[in-house]
């Protein structure tokens, strides 16, 4: 038997944190653990067997940080490191199954970051041939905390090797993952890429994440994995330690396993210990049976829309028919002329975008990945990708950041045949549409035998049914009246005899009569009483939002009517609200993160304003609402750096006419950022720059792995006032202690902030920091009070 028919019938145990270990045998602060596997393959069999005398079933290999990245200056390669670790593992005494841990490349990915997601890919691929030819049993992809990134390496193992793969995000608190994803999110795009089981681990302790286990365990149907932190860590004198004992957290494991998790182990701060009482709490406990889920579900990387439960609204507008701005934007690569379509859908309450950039004299292909890019740096709203081109389809579903709707399928088989093994390997939902090698059938019964054939063509290529929607076609009136009636009679006819969601293109009904929205909003509202899902409009179309807003209300999908009061009520206050939102100046287009406007709003607004007028009374309240929205968690990472680089195009035309005037400089102050010695992560860091940079602060980046002199020599050359020191691994935190230190003792007269995963407010005053950051806006906070400013 193997450990995809192992999971079937009973729990797994995954191992516990190898860190804390190798700190225990003599690992030093800045040390890459896993060169360990060549340097002391002794230690790391010596863990292995006291896991395994535990009661691990699953060995994770010492490679979690085992990429072409970090071991760059180790002297060892990808291959030499990886073939070590399983090697080590096989010959580790008792039964059981080795996982090849890969875990985060250290870089932020684009559009956040600067690393590519083929780049991302080729990483990871390094890591799966080499794990795959050593003789691993599974791939463990874990404490990843962007989705993007996971879907990066999953692709990696997927297609690189037969292996099962398992795949773990860490989440924060507040059940969102760094980048923004939340669980449901996670368990629709993992499940859908075909891992053979998800969870969480890292992120907080066994009581911490329950909330966040039982939403996955909600939306999961494959297995479910869980590896806590031994707690929450706490300083106790000059060592890290972690607040609950071997028995409380094998007594929430105990629960989180009556939940129905699968596979159970530790991350930090666990030990052998920690995995002998889960295992023997767990013991006599009887499987949980996993549950198949039948959610239709379209995700961005932090956003899910379900559909059934309420009518769903797909905007229209990203399509060249009929438009001709529309198509000499995509001609002349009028990005912004796209994005303010895209803003203004969403503003409309639009729930997903349907994007379609067919256009004979374009490059298809190109255009869309480009598209694509740029809304999801903007906006969260899943999207709708709508192509006749087989090819077009398939290069934007893999780029893409989520679980999106493929547009379209229809019943030729040569169309099936092209677009079906697309949807399975990538996990897009797709829509057929009812029509075949003899057109459009006139009558509703022949729609849906079209409609029936397209379901089983799906099953056989492994797509549930949850994951097709019906397109019953909508002709127009005006040319074919009869078969208007046969659109609706199939659209019921469908939902009654295969339970299956619908879409239909409402607007088409129309095209070639006048005053089409009465004609729209009617046909609308005959399709919503026969079962339509989720219609694809305009929603800048207040007739047919209206239509929507008032059967939400009387199909008792807006309970107590709770939308439509707040919708309509005070409604010439909203007028005004609205007159005023729409006037787009510089502030709103920061807030939007159209990075091209600012450029052009800056130059408009300099021939009458002064420069630090602009800064004062645009650049930074913009900023600072983005900033409170993050807070609030109404937007997320991407679009916090979207608006900061939005924001550093502006001062580029700023600083421009500056320099040409011959003024003083626009910067508020000097400020180092460093990666400190020992450490090659900069994710955090290079957040923080672009935040302050758009503040009017001047940075010196000194980057990662940054020698302790280097920090001294550069603050002292700059008579810098303010340094900031980041760390994500527990072994460079004495790293950080010491550079502050170095400091001190060079007489610098500077604050120190310090940031990053390991860290807390604890964590900084114990390393004597004047500051801790947790994150980007809090650093802004900190430069503003010792600057002054």
């Amino acid at each position: 038997m193997g450990i995809k028919e192992d999971l079937l019938n009973k729990f797994l145990f995954f191992d516990g944190a190898m860190g804390t270990m190798l700190q225990n045998r003599g690992l030093k602060a800045g040390e890459i653990p896993e060169t360990y596997n060549i340097l002391h393959p002794e230690i790391i069999k010596d863990i292995h067997e006291k896991y395994i005398e535990a009661g691990s079933n699953i060995i994770i290999t010492n490679t979690f940080g085992a990429n072409e990245l970090k071991l760059k200056n180790t002297g060892y390669s990808v291959e030499e490191v990886i073939t070590e670790a399983v090697n080590i593992a096989k010959s580790a005494k008792g039964e059981k199954y080795i996982a090849l841990d890969i875990g985060p490349i250290g870089q932020l990915m684009e559009p956040i970051g600067t690393l590519k997601f083929e780049k991302a890919y080729e990483i990871f691929k390094r890591q799966v041939v080499a794990g795959s030819k050593a003789g691993c049993h599974v791939i463990l992809i874990e404490t990843i905390s962007d989705i993007y990134e996971a879907k990066a390496a999953v692709l990696a193992a997927k297609e690189n090797s037969n292996l099962p793969v398992f795949c773990t995000m860490t989440f924060a608190e507040d059940g969102r993952t760094f980048t923004g994803t939340d669980p449901i999110t996670m368990v629709t795009v993992l499940e859908g890429l075909g891992v053979d089981a998800l969870g969480l681990n890292c992120s907080l302790g066994p009581k911490e994440i329950m909330p966040i286990v039982e939403e996955i365990l909600k939306y999961s149907s494959i297995p479910v994995i869980v590896q806590p932190n031994a707690g929450l860590p706490r300083v106790d004198g000059n060592k890290t330690v972690y607040d609950i004992t071997e028995e409380e957290f094998a007594s929430y494991m105990k629960t989180i396993a009556e939940k129905g998790a699968r596979i159970l182990g530790g991350c930090c701060g666990t030990n052998d210990d920690f995995i002998r009482k889960t295992v023997e709490k767990v013991e006599n406990i009887k499987v949980k049976e996993i549950e198949k889920k039948e959610f239709t579900a379209i995700t961005s990387y932090s956003k899910t829309v379900l559909l059934g439960e309420e009518v769903k609204i797909i905007g229209e507008r990203i399509n060249p028919t009929g438009k001709k701005k529309f198509k000499e934007a995509l001609k002349t690569n009028n990005m912004d002329y796209i994005l303010n379509e895209a803003i203004m859908q969403k503003e409309a309450k639009a729930d997903i975008l349907d994007v379609n950039v067919g256009l004979p004299e374009i490059n298809e292909e190109e255009v869309m990945i480009k598209v694509i890019r740029e809304i999801q740096s903007i906006i969260d709203l899943p999207l709708q990708i709508d192509s006749s081109n087989s090819k077009v389809i398939e290069k934007a579903v893999r780029i893409y950041n989520g679980k999106p709707i493929i547009n379209s399928v229809n019943g030729k088989e040569e169309v099936m045949e092209s677009i079906f093994p697309i949807a399975k390997k990538y996990g897009a939902v797709v829509i057929g549409l009812t029509l075949d090698e003899k057109g459009i059938p006139s009558k509703a019964e022949d729609r849906v035998k079209i409609a029936e054939k397209i379901i089983n063509k799906a099953n056989e290529y492994g797509i549930d049914k949850k994951d097709i929607i019906i397109d019953c076609l909508v002709l127009t009136v005006s040319a074919q009246q009869k078969e208007v009636m046969e659109t609706i009679k199939a659209v019921k006819m469908v939902k009654d005899k295969f339970n299956v969601k619908t879409t239909l293109g409402v607007s088409n009904v129309s095209f070639g009569l006048p005053n089409r929205s009465i004609l729209n909003k009617t046909f609308l509202a005959m399709a919503l009483a026969q079962g339509l899902d989720a219609p694809i409009l305009n929603p800048n179309n207040k007739d047919v939002i209206e239509t929507i807003n008032a059967f939400k209300v009387l199909a008792n999908q807006d309970k107590d009517a709770k939308d439509y009061v707040k919708n309509y009520s005070n409604i010439d206050d909203k007028k005004e609200v609205n007159k005023e939102n729409n006037t787009k100046d510089l502030k709103n287009i920061i807030i939007s993160g159209i990075k091209e406007e600012a450029k052009e709003k800056t130059k408009e607004l300099l021939k009458i304003k002064q420069s630090m007028e602009i800064v004062d009374e645009y650049l930074i309240p913009a900023l600072d609402i983005v900033g409170k929205k993050y807070e609030k968690g109404e937007i997320f990472l991407p679009q916090l750096i979207q608006s900061a680089e939005t924001v550093k195009n502006a001062f580029e035309i700023i600083r421009e006419k500056i320099s040409i005037e011959g003024k003083v400089s626009i910067y508020k102050g000097k400020i180092i950022l460093a990666t400190v010695q020992g450490d090659i992560h900069d994710i955090g860091k290079n957040i923080v720059k672009v935040i302050l940079e758009n503040y009017g602060f001047e940075v010196i980046d000194l980057g990662k792995d940054v020698p302790i002199k280097v920090v001294v020599e550069k603050a002292k050359q700059n008579n810098i006032k303010l340094v900031g020191l980041s760390a994500l691994m527990t072994t460079t935190v004495k790293s950080m202690e010491e550079t502050i230190k170095a400091l001190r003792k060079n007489n610098i007269n500077c604050k120190v902030f310090v940031g990053g995963a390991v860290l807390n407010e604890e964590y900084a005053k114990m390393i004597k920091a004047d500051y801790y950051a947790k994150d980007a806006q809090e650093a802004v906070k900190i430069a503003q009070k010792e600057f002054r400013c």
